[in-house]
């Protein structure tokens, strides 16, 4: 059976062939990569106490945001956009409590463009009593 040219011209020296496509993907990848970054801002943390306990220990005011992306995409998103809460109202008891960060902003801006935004630290807790 008679191979065509073009099957012929693929087979031939196959190995470096795939060497070759393989570095140049790494190379691609590692350029891709290279050129995201981080920007933090602080932002104000709106925390909702419980009403049948107080807090005893320090109630974090501030959150930093962590905006991943692009360096010419990162510095393009208004901190003002993004909210900050952590909902302590279903304290059930006494004790330290833990609840996490959450974050409140358009999504599809940040999707759309490839970028991720996550908050520093992603949990808060605080030690409760009953108040007297």
């Amino acid at each position: 059976m008679k191979q065509s040219k073009t099957i012929s011209t693929i087979l031939t020296n196959w190995i470096p062939k795939v060497f070759s496509f393989l570095i140049a993907l790494f190379i691609v990848l590692a350029v891709r990569f290279m050129n995201v970054n981080d920007r933090v801002v602080t932002l104000p943390l709106e925390v909702t106490l419980p009403e049948s306990y107080s807090a005893v220990s320090l109630v974090p005011d501030t959150v930093d945001v962590v905006i991943t992306g692009s360096d010419s995409i990162i510095y393009l998103v208004e901190p003002e956009t993004i909210k900050a809460y952590a909902d302590f109202s279903s304290v059930s008891g006494p004790g330290i409590t833990r609840v996490p960060v959450t974050l409140e902003y358009a999504g599809d801006i940040f999707t759309a463009d490839g970028l991720t935004v996550s908050a520093r630290p992603s949990s808060v807790r605080i030690l409760f009593e009953e108040k007297l």
